[in-house]
């Protein structure tokens, strides 16, 4: 068994890049009452090896739906082409389009994070979650400061702006992950809402 895998325990399963997006997408699927099971691959270079280790076990056959979600990080195109080359590999249905399932017994979709964009990570939707609370001036002006005081922009700007966000929450030191689990992302943001289409879509494909 893969060191990340776990016995599967429903035929919607949903393959996500780490364990942060692990919690994350667990608390999804709960507030969206799907039964979908939400199992973290690891690593992108560790993608093919998690779906050869899926599809060779015991208990593949009752897999009636998959659905594979990472980040852009800097290219959508790139993102979605080295998925669908593990999946190619592996011998399982490739889908021809970001967010569309291929196949059956199993279906496969796959989902690049932000979205639309080019380009970012479930950071860069995540911070649209809150860009029109009033702490997100707050922190565009500590970023402006930073980004001055240093000359350069800061590193990562997604992940260091979710991070300022959840610094002003009462337990600062959560996840993204536990941080969805107490109730700090707003989940029924209109920014996540490609992400519900996205999991009742691998959800109906079983």
């Amino acid at each position: 068994m893969s060191p990340n895998r776990q016995p599967i325990e429903f035929p919607v399963q949903l393959l996500v890049e780490g364990r942060d997006s692990k919690g994350f997408f667990w608390k999804l699927v709960r507030h969206l009452s799907l039964n979908i099971q939400v199992q973290n691959f690891g690593r992108v270079s560790q993608l093919r090896s998690f779906l050869l280790a899926m599809k060779t076990s015991s208990d593949f056959s009752s897999v009636k739906s998959i659905g594979i979600i990472r980040d852009a990080e800097k290219d959508a195109t790139a993102a979605f082409a080295s998925v669908r080359d593990s999946l190619r590999h592996i011998g399982l249905p490739v889908p021809t389009d970001i967010g569309q399932p291929s196949g059956e017994n199993p279906a496969v979709a796959v989902l690049i994070l932000p979205g639309e964009d080019p380009a970012g990570m479930l950071e860069t939707l995540l911070c649209d979650t809150f860009s029109d609370e009033d702490v997100s001036v707050c922190i565009d002006t500590f970023f402006t400061c930073i980004n001055e005081l240093r000359g350069t922009a800061v590193h990562c700007p997604h992940k260091a702006r979710a991070r300022a966000f959840l610094l002003t929450k009462p337990d600062p030191h959560l996840s993204i992950g536990n941080a969805a689990r107490r109730g700090y992302w707003n989940l029924d943001h209109p920014a996540l809402r490609p992400l519900h289409a996205f999991l009742h879509n691998v959800a109906v494909a079983s």
